[in-house]
């Protein structure tokens, strides 16, 4: 149905905006198609641009469930990326930013050198130097690490990052944590950590306050685990906390508690179970660090809190 059908006598706009995966605005002059859709899944746009940004005016605007929309971006080599619902007024211009990732790509940690990390990030420098010998010995660690499982890297620093920006009643995540735990157990969709204790309560709270959601059965998808907490601020990419409280240490003089944090794609539970956590345990995959690096950055963009910048790019192989 074209637009001149509908007899629509109010228009809204979206401002789109697509990066590259450096996070920085999509080359220009490449050839950048961008789909519109209206909650009723019927196109209202479809065309190729050459700039990154481009506002689209004169939107429809019908008062119901069509004024949801949902905008889409493409470009030759690139994944796709998308997001909705977008909801449209007349009284506010929307912004959708889409990050657009390589098909071929590969990892850049030149912001994650060992000699960068003490000064840029402090509390990541801790963790990762916890428990190691020497100071040698736990950057000879963490080197390999990057060298040899750079996704299971990726994957870490995801973590870490969307651990910072959670507030927390008194501080965030990270504070709490003591010990990365460097065995088989450390991957790239996952790992686990020794963390004070007071951490668990801290969760619970957050989670009375509308933070984060219980996961039921958490013993299911984490075995062993005694209490699981997924945020709920975006739609996607979520970090869940999970707790392994019979599993216990004393770090530092501290009583500490197993944690294990990820990220999964979605927030709906049953979304999750039967879009992830199912096609993984049947083919064996993981979570890809790639997929919740947009995820995240797009779902951050969108819910307008400062944007996900784990020390990382993801730039064409």
């Amino acid at each position: 149905m074209s637009t001149a059908a509908r007899a629509v006598s109010a228009t809204a706009s979206i401002l789109v905006n697509v990066v590259d995966g450096t996070r920085k605005a999509f080359p220009a002059g490449k050839d950048l198609l961008i789909r519109i859709l209206d909650g009723n899944q019927v196109q209202v746009h479809a065309d190729f641009h050459k700039k990154s940004t481009v506002l689209f005016r004169e939107l429809p605007v019908s008062g119901n469930l069509a004024d949801n929309y949902t905008v889409i971006a493409s470009a030759d080599g690139y994944r796709q990326a998308g997001f909705t619902p977008v909801r449209i007024s007349t009284r506010v211009l929307q912004s959708v930013n889409l990050i657009l990732l390589p098909r071929e790509s590969v990892y850049n940690f030149s912001k994650a050198r060992w000699t960068q990390l003490k000064s840029s990030h402090p509390g990541l420098f801790a963790l990762l130097s916890g428990g190691a010998a020497s100071a040698a010995a736990a950057r000879d660690r963490y080197e390999q690490l990057m060298e040899q499982r750079p996704a299971t890297l990726a994957g870490l620093l995801n973590i870490f990052a969307a651990l910072e920006a959670v507030a927390l009643p008194v501080g965030n995540p990270v504070n709490y944590f003591k010990q990365l735990i460097w065995d088989e157990t450390l991957d790239q969709d996952r790992f686990f950590a020794w963390a004070d204790a007071q951490l668990v309560d801290q969760v619970k709270l957050a989670a009375d306050q509308g933070s984060f959601a219980p996961e039921v059965g958490s013993g299911f998808f984490h075995p062993g685990a005694t209490c699981s907490f997924k945020q709920v601020q975006f739609g996607e990419a979520n970090v869940q906390i999970t707790f392994h409280e019979n599993d216990r240490t004393t770090t530092g003089g501290v009583d500490c508690v197993k944690v294990e944090p990820d990220i999964d794609y979605y927030r709906d539970p049953l979304a999750h179970a039967l879009l992830e956590v199912l096609p993984n345990n049947l083919s064996g995959g993981k979570t890809d660090p790639a997929m919740v690096y947009a995820l995240r950055w797009i779902a951050g963009r969108h819910a307008n809190v400062p944007e996900f910048d784990p020390p990382y790019t993801i730039e064409p192989a």
